[in-house]
């Protein structure tokens, strides 16, 4: 007698299958139950630990189709030859390094900054996560432009605006101005610095602090002569001093949590 399969499911209904990945040290994928992202740790008999680019572990179990890689579907597997810990490489950020990872067409939001030197120093320690989330940075002319431009970009649900600027405290010109343009999908932040020079840290210059400049003066002119830099070139001595920058570890955590939330406010999605 002729023996006919139980299995009554269509063809097109039945799971698909999906690509064995071996789970390598530095890999990066996303558990998708959770939206749990981060890079493999460590991998041992039916368990992967990955790090999250806050430093955040999480242990999962080797499930069939249990990952997302680049948005597909995998089923992550023991690699053939297991090692122990690896701690993957970061960005200047401090963000779990994405290997060969391609910059993401550009999303509608933005983050505007206030001035060259401080796009310049965005772009130096976050410019592979930006690129990464598609997160492009342009810079203001001055703070007095803002409601103009929060104007003509119109945030909204799709295109979320995020705007860095200095001398954020209370009571200040700019901290009325960033009031009056804030909203639930446009995000002003600041640092408390007068200028951005001031977020490198002082040891990272080799300086024992940022000298104290009087009222009335231009800040720039009036560090450069205190410090014997020369003030009439503030734009070579800005290189300089962006050339000591390495990585977040040279930043004030004032300016680091500024930037962490305008990314984090942007990339929502």
């Amino acid at each position: 007698m002729r023996q006919y399969s139980a299995d009554l499911t269509p063809p097109w209904k039945k799971p698909q299958p999906v690509p064995e990945v071996p789970a390598d040290p530095g890999l990066v994928v996303e558990e998708p139950g959770t939206g749990f992202c981060g890079a493999v740790i460590r991998c041992e008999a039916g368990t992967v630990t990955l790090e999250d680019r806050f430093g955040k572990h999480r242990v999962f179990p080797l499930e069939p189709r249990g990952f997302l890689l680049e948005g597909r579907v995998v089923t992550l597997v023991r690699p053939s030859s297991s090692t122990g810990p690896v701690r993957p490489s970061r960005t200047a950020s401090g963000s779990v390094a994405v290997p060969g990872a391609r910059a993401r067409v550009a999303r509608a939001g933005r983050i505007y900054v206030e001035g060259r030197h401080d796009a310049e120093l965005v772009e130096k320690v976050w410019g592979d996560d930006l690129r990464v989330e598609g997160v492009v940075v342009e810079y203001l002319g001055g703070v007095d432009d803002l409601p103009s431009i929060v104007a003509d970009f119109a945030p909204g649900p799709d295109a979320r605006l995020g705007v860095l600027v200095d001398h954020l405290v209370p009571g200040s010109k700019e901290w009325r101005i960033a009031e009056a343009v804030t909203s639930e999908h446009a995000l002003v932040v600041g640092h408390p610095y007068i200028d951005i020079w001031e977020a490198v840290k002082p040891s990272s210059v080799g300086i024992e602090g940022w000298p104290r400049v009087p009222r009335g003066q231009d800040w720039k002119t009036g560090v450069c002569r205190a410090l014997g830099w020369p003030p009439e070139n503030t734009g070579a001595v800005w290189q300089a001093i962006l050339a000591r920058v390495n990585s977040y570890k040279d930043l004030e955590p004032e300016l680091l949590g500024s930037v962490e939330r305008l990314i984090d406010h942007v990339t929502v999605s």
